[in-house]
């Protein structure tokens, strides 16, 4: 009787153990390890293990007790065939497994399998194999029960944090390696997360910003739009009609921790706990800089543009307007005097049009068309050079190029579009005069073309930007001399449509020599 209770006090200890191990943990192996160990001495057995289905339908062995790990992707293939033979009753099944186990220990005598369910959803199974064989009790079975039950839970539960945790990873690893700065806050301002695009824009290392205010690490220099602590003192989110989906949206120039400056605009999303307070606010951070120095510079090409289109068309009504007057008799000098200045006008007027729609077909088809022949570019530079001279008098252009130079195939009019922009910019920015230089090279199955002048220069941070559309050299002289930040973009594009590419070699006060490469 004395031995029957102590059984009894083992089986209610078991269970207990059991049970504070799925509280305390969910750490799965440790519950299995737990469940089986219990199931093991329950029984009397020797060997046991714990199978759990997967997503699949088959089953892994995930705990052992007295089995070698080298024996266990053998026994993986051996239990799924079993379980894959629907003819097998319990009887059958629980022999078919003593055979296995024979295999394992030829002492093993006996095979018990209990499922593990939850939910009426099958989660794995318990099995107990024994050096002798004999019946179990029904109150065995029952406490058995209970293990696999309790073991079913456990799995249940870990699964779910498993998952719970893998969707927590994926979540953060979205945050940290976004382009976008994300930061969290929780009800005081206080920062409670911070990812590493962020940190590149402020300066602030995540762990020194983590803990910090918002006020501390957001610093404006320049609040242009919104203002997320008079949201707050006016009762954001919580007074707005759908505080759940209600944003706050702040502009400005932040100042880093370095001191610089740099445009952002902000997102603030309320989280709102289950009894409706503000629980945390998501803060998602853009860069902006970039799109404002577009505008800026789409700005200047629109009011660039404004003056290129006004000054000829100016020209060419002043001069027929007054070709147009009934009460004076215009000889015929200044007849053609006038006409010439509307034609060069006129196609002033075409090359800018022509100019932009080139740059407008470029960027919706990623791309130019050519139509390309035989040609000789020192030719076409000596026909450059003549028009020029009439428009220039304080400069000298001066031809360089060797008397082998090769016939290439090109696109002869997109090729002097080139040109004229290169030797165009070069009187530009040469207000000293000085000599032009246009010449050539001849290399390994290409040539080089090169425009010097002797003019104003750039730094670096100027050439690596030079070609790009719209863009213009900020200077004194840059804003005395109209243009609309295409040319150059646009003799990037010709060149390399034809298989060269294009540079420039500078220094401020140094004058500039750009190159371009063409195929023979």
């Amino acid at each position: 009787m004395l031995m029957l209770q102590d059984f009894r006090v083992r089986q209610r200890d078991f269970l207990l153990e059991i049970s504070r191990a799925i509280t305390a943990q969910l750490e799965l192996s440790e519950v299995l390890r737990r469940v089986l160990n219990a199931s093991v001495v329950m029984l009397g057995g020797q060997l046991g293990l714990v199978a759990l289905r997967d997503p699949g339908g088959e089953y892994r062995i995930r705990a052992t007790l007295g089995i070698e790990t080298d024996h266990v992707p053998d026994l993986n293939d051996q239990l799924n065939k079993l379980l894959a033979d629907e003819a097998l009753d319990y009887d059958s099944f629980t022999d078919q497994l003593t055979r296995i186990a024979i295999g394992l220990d030829r002492r093993m005598r006996q095979s018990f399998a209990l499922p593990l369910v939850f939910a009426e959803q099958p989660l794995g199974l318990l099995i107990v194999f024994r050096a002798q064989r004999g019946m179990a009790t029904a109150d065995d079975i029952q406490v058995l029960q209970s293990f696999a039950d309790q073991a079913a839970i456990a799995v249940h539960n870990a699964q779910l944090y498993a998952r719970i945790d893998e969707e927590r990873q994926q979540l953060a690893a979205i945050v940290e390696n976004s382009a976008d700065g994300v930061m969290i806050l929780d009800p005081d301002l206080q920062i409670v997360n911070f990812n590493r695009a962020l940190e590149r824009m402020t300066g602030w290392r995540p762990d020194d910003a983590i803990g910090s205010s918002y006020d501390d690490v957001i610093v404006w220099k320049q609040l242009e739009h919104g203002d997320l602590r008079r949201a707050l003192d006016d009762g954001w989110p919580l007074n707005a009609a759908d505080p759940v989906h209600e944003t706050l949206y702040v502009e400005g120039d932040l100042l880093r921790r370095d001191g610089l400056a740099k445009s952002v605009g902000i997102v603030f999303a309320p989280l709102l706990s289950a009894d409706g307070r503000l629980a945390r606010i998501i803060a998602n951070v853009r860069d902006i800089t970039n799109f404002r120095q577009a505008q800026a510079m789409q700005n200047v090409f629109i009011s660039g543009i404004s003056h290129e289109l006004k000054t000829p068309v100016a020209l060419i009504k002043g001069h027929a307007a007054t070709l147009r007057r009934d009460d004076v008799e215009w000889g015929r000098d200044i007849v053609r005097e006038y006409s010439t200045v509307i034609e060069e006008e006129a196609d002033r007027l075409t090359a800018l049009i022509d100019n932009l729609l080139t740059a407008s077909r470029i960027q919706a088809q990623q791309g130019i068309s050519l139509n390309s022949g035989d040609m000789r570019f020192d030719q076409l530079a000596a026909r450059v050079v003549e028009r020029f001279n009439t428009q220039t008098t304080g400069h000298k252009l001066v031809l360089d190029f060797p008397p082998d130079f090769p016939v290439i195939q090109g696109d002869e009019t997109r090729l002097r579009q080139v040109l004229d922009n290169l030797v165009s910019n070069a009187i530009k920015y040469s207000p000293n005069g000085g000599a032009i230089t246009i010449g050539g090279r001849v290399n390994n199955g290409s040539v080089t073309v090169f425009v010097k002048d002797q003019g104003v220069g750039m730094s670096d941070a100027d050439q690596e930007r030079i070609f790009e559309r719209f863009y213009r050299v900020d200077g004194t002289l840059s804003r005395k001399t109209q243009g609309t930040g295409l040319g150059l973009y646009l003799a990037k594009a010709i060149v390399e449509a034809h298989g060269g590419r294009i540079w420039v070699e500078s220094a401020p006060g140094k004058g500039a020599t750009f190159f371009f490469t063409l195929p023979v």
